[in-house]
């Protein structure tokens, strides 16, 4: 027995020496030996080391198996700490060791990342390096960590982050090489959360309030019911009306009362339906999907029938220039399409996820197209029309603690009168200092009554002005038509005039023809 231990010993020594042997000559290996060979020794001295070692090592990449989307393993492993964590947040360096003890096992813990191939001619630009983390443990520990620990630090990862979990702002990064279809790079930037609107704070009816809280609630709580339906887990809500009426301020809101991130993004910045569709899969569930100014962003106004004419007339009168394929996709590939856009809202990629929403605003709901905004892509058309009364009344509470005032009366009867944004009233509600000290209330009030009457008087000046133009239009256009009908009168008598001098001279003429007949017939000379 002892005979073979020794045998055995003596065996795994030789292995070892060879080992050493390889690991002494490997640099001179690397430079004389050619890559497929050097490739080839290399794989076969790791399996020699796995199958000597008595660990097992685990990797566990950034995307896996999903080439433009992170594993959600690897998320839950860089759980981060919002600013109200209050424990201290510690980065690792990239192959330093952790350790880990789990039931009796030691486990070691190494984050790294592995370079690109340089070597490697590819259409689509180079990728960034790609990270993961190596987990090493013993070989009798193998059921335990990949049956009970792998899942332990899976599910205390999640709660991690949901536990301090910070709300987001994202916007989507410029277009470049870095953030491109098949970069691993995130196409997404943020930063924290912040603002502080909340629909108490929200200068809106509260009839309208309220069923937009209800709606919200409504969605949140129906994954089940979505489904059951066979409907992806997303809602459209169209903000429209003027500039300044709290389209912004209701995002924020919405935001605030559901607890989801926001993604600003800027269509501008995007290059093709294709980068338009990685940054949707790059989104995360529990968030808000904002188009701000879509009328403005890119060309998707209900003039399609007429593009589609300007462009079938262009196109035939460059029939005798033809163009290279290679310029057509090009030019296609350099803006986002209202199809793209329309697939991105609720085609077959908008179910990757769910519990989003999309919200899209406007100045202008009648330049949109309708299929754009039609029920089912936008399902809640919201109006932010002008500051009435009640939004009032939240204004004043906000600004300046009243609820109640002798001037309100006065107020209520001018906004009923006039159109004045929520931004402006609360633009003169501000207690702005005066020489030193602040206004009061009834300063404040006084103020705003005095704007709401310069507006009203501008209003009317405004309106007069309107009038007194189409009503000199209207002169201009029926002096216009009376000068036509006149010439056309005139030319009517003329041709009337023409007309009886030619039938005078075809008299004459016909008067002559009969002389000279008669004259023919007895023998005097014609005329």
């Amino acid at each position: 027995m002892a005979m073979g231990m020794m045998e055995n010993l003596g065996s795994v020594s030789t292995l070892w020496s060879a080992l050493v042997s390889v690991l002494l000559f490997w640099p001179v290996v690397n430079n004389h030996v050619p890559a497929g060979l050097r490739q080839w020794l290399s794989t076969m001295v790791d399996k020699l080391t796995s199958y000597l070692s008595p660990y097992l090592h685990v990797t566990i990449s950034e995307y896996g198996h999903q080439r433009f989307r992170r594993s959600d393993f690897f998320l839950a492993l860089r759980a981060d700490l919002g600013k109200d964590a209050r424990t201290v947040q510690i980065t690792v360096d990239d192959h330093q060791e952790v350790t880990d003890s789990f039931r009796g096992a030691t486990i070691w813990w190494y984050p790294s990342k592995k370079p690109p191939r340089t070597n490697v001619i590819s259409f689509y630009p180079r990728d960034d390096d790609a990270r993961f983390y190596r987990l090493v443990f013993h070989r009798r520990h193998r059921d335990l960590v990949l049956d009970a620990y792998l899942p332990h630090v899976l599910a205390e990862g999640r709660a991690v982050t949901i536990r301090n979990r910070q709300r987001r702002l994202f916007t989507n990064n410029a277009p470049g090489a870095s953030t491109s279809y098949y970069s691993r790079k995130s196409v997404w930037s943020h930063v924290p959360f912040e603002h502080p609107a909340t629909f108490d704070t929200l200068a809106m009816e509260p009839a309208d309030k309220d069923a937009i809280l209800d709606d919200l609630t409504a969605f949140r709580d129906s994954k089940d019911y979505y489904a059951k339906v066979g409907k992806a887990w997303k809602r459209g809500y169209l903000l429209h009306g003027p500039p300044g009426t709290g389209k912004s301020t209701m995002i924020a809101a919405m935001a605030n009362f559901l607890d989801y991130d926001v993604y600003d993004l800027e269509l501008t910045a995007v290059k093709t339906n294709t980068d338009l569709r990685k940054l949707y899969i790059e989104t995360t569930g529990k968030s808000i999907i904002v188009i701000e100014d879509i009328d403005c962003s890119v060309d998707l106004t209900a003039k399609r029938s007429n593009d589609k004419k300007k462009k079938k007339s262009s196109d035939e009168d460059d029939d005798d220039k033809p163009k290279l394929p290679t310029e057509q996709e090009k030019d296609e590939a350099s803006k986002v399409t209202l199809s793209g856009l329309l697939n991105f809202i609720d085609g077959l990629w908008s179910a990757c996820g769910g519990e989003r929403i999309i919200i899209f605003t406007t100045n202008h709901k009648e330049k949109l197209d309708p299929a754009l905004i039609r029920r089912g892509r936008m399902d809640v058309h919201i109006e932010m029309s002008y500051c009435r009364f009640e939004a009032f009344k939240v204004l004043a509470k906000n600004y300046l603690g009243v609820e109640q005032h002798e001037m309100f009366v006065e107020i209520r009867r001018l906004l009923e009168e006039i159109d004045m944004s929520p931004a402006d009233v609360a633009e003169n509600l501000m207690p702005k200092a005066s020489k030193g000290k602040k206004r009061d209330p009834d300063a404040c009030l006084a103020g705003l009554i005095e704007a709401l009457n310069k507006a009203k008087v501008e209003a009317a000046e405004a309106a007069k002005a309107k009038e007194e133009e189409e009503a000199a239009a209207a002169k201009a256009k029926e002096e216009e038509e009376a000068a036509k009908a006149k010439a056309a009168k005139e030319k009517e008598k003329d041709d009337e005039a023409a007309g009886t001098k030619h039938e005078e001279l075809f008299v004459l003429d016909d008067r002559r023809d009969h002389i000279c007949q008669d004259r023919a017939r007895s023998g005097s000379p014609s005329l």
